[in-house]
């Protein structure tokens, strides 16, 4: 592997090094994964159920159709599970509007909602490990298929850690493909001008791992927070924590 002159080693991974960290957000770098979980179950069950659409929602739901994926092809992907097919509208549809991105605006609204009302923390290993990674010069940036990205980085306090953040806007603004395509990832890495090969991808959601498989960066790591360790392993990922505090070196 190329010699890098601030590398990251993982307890896990002896032997070799990296040049940068690409995290995801909702559920890597706070839980707010699981207000977007919270939001999508809301918005979908008031939805199947004014609608008479069935089987009702479930969390399995969100784990196998929506997780990780840029938010109107979450709402494509789980209404074409129950055979469900709406024009997809356009991103200024309001909340409510019988489109792909009017049911997506509404989950947004709901997120939105309970975001400024409730707040969020960082997790703490997930700090621990920025810190550690702040220390010794390793490049990082978030890539996260939301929208909501640098707002949830200013919830937590997190914003000013990241020169270069790839959200789900940015991704429509430049038309990069999302999750679980591989190319936001590649595209953060070169914003850091790091090689793929130096690059260690950081996801909780299995399209996330998909994404850091297909790109061949050099480590995907996986957190499970809900999606489950062999389900993560399953799709790409090389090594599974529950919490980033555990990749910080003693």
């Amino acid at each position: 592997m190329t010699s890098l002159p601030t590398p990251w080693t993982l307890p896990q991974v002896p032997g070799a090094s990296f040049g940068a960290a690409l995290f995801d957000l909702d559920g890597v770098l706070t839980p707010t994964a699981d207000v977007h979980m919270d939001a999508w179950r809301r918005m979908f069950t008031d939805y199947f159920e004014s609608h008479g659409i069935t089987p009702a929602y479930t969390d399995d739901d969100y784990f196998r159709y929506v997780d990780g994926k840029p938010r109107y092809d979450g709402v494509r992907a789980c209404l074409a599970s129950r055979g469900v097919t709406l024009p997809d509208g356009t991103p200024d549809d309001a909340p409510g509007t019988e489109t792909v991105c009017g049911i997506g605006n509404t989950k947004n609204a709901e997120f939105s909602r309970i975001l400024e009302e409730e707040g969020v923390d960082p997790y703490p290993g997930s700090v621990a490990l920025l810190d550690h990674l702040e220390s010794i010069g390793c490049a990082m940036a978030v890539v996260s298929s939301s929208r909501n990205a640098p707002a949830v980085l200013a919830a937590a306090g997190l914003a000013h850690r990241f020169e270069h953040v790839v959200s789900g806007q940015v991704a429509a603004d430049h038309g990069i493909p999302g999750k679980p395509a591989p190319d936001t990832y590649l595209y953060a890495a070169e914003l850091l001008g790091v090689p793929k090969e130096a690059a260690v991808v950081v996801e909780d959601a299995l399209s996330g791992v998909q994404a850091g498989r297909a790109g061949d960066f050099g480590l995907v790591l996986g957190v499970d927070r809900g999606a489950g360790a062999e389900e993560l392993l399953g799709g790409g990922a090389d090594v599974v924590v529950t919490d980033l505090g555990e990749v910080v070196p003693g």
